[in-house]
Formats: structure tokens, sequence, C-alpha cells
């Protein structure tokens, strides 16, 4: 197996902007050759809300990965993320023009472009379509229809689509950048693809990201995305909450919840105190852990209890026999598997993207970095199946997209003109 080739993943989060650049090497893993991270101060909840600084922080990032490592990037994958992203069920059609040929790639391409072109609410905009099962000639409940025989192509597929500003203002952000967005990827859909099997996959699994801005949820069932929603909450709410529950600058709530948080209060003991600096000419303040932990856990309890109504509204609680994954920088809050156990009953994990990566990459091992790590491989995967599937020429690009009834009327029409013609002759 040859090295792929080089595809950087742009993650553009609440807290921090993180660049991978990276490909698969010769044993099909993931070979990290360069990171770059700096904060983010013009993203809120997902969405960016400053340009200037979004494009700042991504030249940060982008110019650490180029100098550190000597690679010149022009090209990202780019996560998207926020409340205004939705999800939708849709069927395609297409009609082939050939029984005895087989359904190729090129087909369901077809499909996939008819449904992008789909009419919208006003502002908003298909981001991604993802092909869930296919119907071929009245059969149900074909997961590959490549290399069958059949007319009729249906396939039900999974839509996802946000506001066309986000979208924009994200584009206008890398661009500015001196960059080009190869595509937009869910950010939910990224960390799946860094941080869950696909035996989990199969068996059913609910991912839970948790950001800065934003808490993503993506259901997979019978190896199939059925579902996926946004949460406006993230660990960002947590930091305000301590903020104000203790009465300090944001800097040290931050602090206090990386290194002596926990989402169970019955967890810490009751005498364990932390002394937090005064400002300047003031007391030190000390604070209570396990009065932290209260703080942390009520907000988490919240976040939570939306996720397991989504998993409701879903239709497949009772299908996810591989439970949930946790993902995401809030991932590394103590004790957060164990409450998201106790509330939802699910067998509860923490999702790490090293699955996928080569030796050597110890530094990328966290869950705060799953989403870009994931865009990594989405790309990678992506440019895969470019190289494999053949460019259409114009003639079989018009047909794949189930034209037939226009081939069947030229060929009709150049029919006619070859009759006129011999016509004339005699």
């Amino acid at each position: 197996m040859a090295a792929s080739e080089i595809i950087v993943g742009l993650d553009i989060g609440t807290t921090k902007i993180c660049a991978i650049a990276g490909r698969r090497n010769e044993f099909g893993k993931i070979e990290i050759l360069g990171m770059g991270r700096s904060d983010s101060f013009g993203v809120t909840r997902g969405v960016v809300a400053n340009i200037d600084k979004t494009v700042a922080s991504i030249k940060e990032a982008i110019s650490e990965v180029e100098s550190r490592f000597g690679l010149e990037i022009g090209e990202v994958h780019v996560g998207i993320a926020g409340q205004h992203i939705k999800s939708h069920q849709y069927s395609g059609m297409i009609i082939r023009n050939n029984a005895i040929e087989e359904i190729s790639q090129k087909d369901i391409d077809a499909i996939v472009n008819d449904l992008y072109k789909m009419a919208m609410n006003p502002g908003e905009e298909i981001i991604d379509v993802i092909p869930q099962e296919f119907v071929v000639d009245n059969e149900k409940g074909i997961k590959d229809p490549v290399g069958m025989a059949g007319i009729r192509l249906e396939a039900n597929c999974h839509i996802i689509t946000g506001l066309v500003s986000a979208a924009q203002n994200i584009n206008k952000c890398v661009s500015k950048a001196g960059l080009k967005a190869v595509d937009l990827v869910l950010e939910s859909l990224a960390s799946a693809e860094a941080v869950l099997s696909e035996e989990e996959k199969e068996a059913g699994v609910a991912l839970i990201d948790v950001g800065g801005g934003t808490t993503d949820l993506a259901i997979f069932q019978d190896g199939i995305i059925r579902h996926t929603a946004v949460i406006p909450f993230g660990g960002n709410v947590i930091t305000e909450d301590i903020k104000e529950g203790c009465s300090i600058i944001k800097s040290q709530a931050e602090l206090l919840k990386v290194k002596f948080g926990s989402a169970l209060a019955k967890q810490m003991k009751d005498n364990e105190i932390v002394s937090i600096p005064g400002l300047r000419g003031r007391e030190p303040k000390e604070i209570s852990v396990k009065n932290l932990a209260h703080i942390i856990q009520a907000r988490m309890e919240e976040i939570i209890e939306s996720i397991y109504i989504e998993i409701k509204n879903s239709g497949f609680e009772r299908k996810l026999i591989a439970g949930i994954v946790i993902t995401g920088g809030g991932a590394m809050l103590k004790h957060l598997s164990q409450l998201v156990e106790y509330m939802t009953g699910y067998d509860t994990r923490i999702g790490y993207p090293n699955e996928h990566l080569a030796k050597g990459n110890e530094d990328l091992k966290s869950p705060m970095y799953a989403t870009a790590v994931g865009l990594v491989i989405c790309g990678i995967t992506q440019a895969e199946r470019r190289t494999r599937t053949p460019q259409p020429t114009a003639d079989q690009d018009e047909m794949r997209k189930g034209s037939w009834f226009s081939h069947f009327f030229k060929n009709l029409k150049e029919g006619l003109k070859d009759d006129t013609r011999d016509t004339d002759l005699n």
C-alpha cells in the first residue's frame, strides 16, 4: 500500500483553532506530519463572530505547522458546528439507461449531486448529503449497490443543513488566511471517524463531542449515520458558571475547572480547599473543591439531559448496544463518564483519537484533538475515493444524472436528421 497525499484538517473551535497535517502511510495508519494550535478569539458557540480575529488565529496555527515541519499549505478540510446545524432525511432516485451495466459509484454520486440542488428554507444551504441505504428495483435494505444490476436506483440520505451566512463566514476566514477550503465537514462526523470503531457503528452508538461552545451528538446504527444534533452549551458555559459562582476572573475559573474540576460532587472530599491568588492588593480566596464540583455537575446534568432528549427523539433509544462515547476537550473532565452512565443508563467510555494514528503521535491522543484528526481522515478518504473513481465525460455525466429522457430525444433527433439527409439524396 502506497502512502497517500498530505491532507490538512482545520478545526475552527470556540476555544482553540487547530491545524493538523497528515497522510495515510503504507501500513494504512494515519501519520501526522505537523500540528499547529492557537487560541480562538473570534468564534462564539461554534460560529464565527469576528472575521479578523479568526483569520489571525488561523494564520497562527497554519504558520506553526509550516515553520516547524517545512510544509507549504494551500488547501484545508474545515469543520463546521453551531446551533444552526440541522439534520433531515430525504430520498433521491435516478432511472439508469442500461439495466445490464453494473451500478457504479458514479450513479450514487448522481443521486447525491441531485439532492444538493434541493430547495431549502431562505438563508439555509446543504452542507453534506450522506447516503444511508439503497433500493434497487424495489429491493430494499441494500447498503452498497455497487456492482448490482438494475434500472431504478433509490437512496435514503441523511442531509445536514446550516445557515448560508455561517458557512460563508468560515469560507471567508479561510480565504483571507490565504487558504482554500476543499470542503466543510460536520464536526461530530469528523470526530466519529477518529474515535469510533466499525463494530460500535454497527452495534449502535451515540457520540457526544463536548466542545468549548457546543456539544455535538451523532448517532450510528447498522454502520449508518442516523441522527445528528447540536446543543448550544459546552465547556465555556461551565467556566462562566464557576466564574460567577466563585466570584473569580475567567482565567482562574478555567484553571480551576481543568485542574480540580469534577462532574460528580460526591467523589470530592469535604475538607479539600484551593487557594486562589487575590486581585491586586487583595487577600487570596479559598474555594471548596466540593462546591466547585457542585457547580460543574449542575451544568453538566443540564447538557446531558438535553442530549438524552435528542437520543429519545431520534427513535434509537433502545438500539444503542455500544452505548455512548464521549470525546472533545470537555471529555477530559473528571468523572464525566460516570455521570453520563448514571443519568442515561448506557455504557460509556471516553473516545481517544489514537486507534487510527501511527506510532509517535502521543501529543495528539487527547480527546480535544478528535475533530482535527477526524478531518484529516475524512480528507484522506475523500481523496482516495476520488482517485478510484474515474472522471466521467460530458455524455457520461449527463447520463449518470438520470437524464435518460434527454438522451432518448437527442438520439431520436439525430436519427430524424439522418433520415432527412437520406431523403434529400434520393
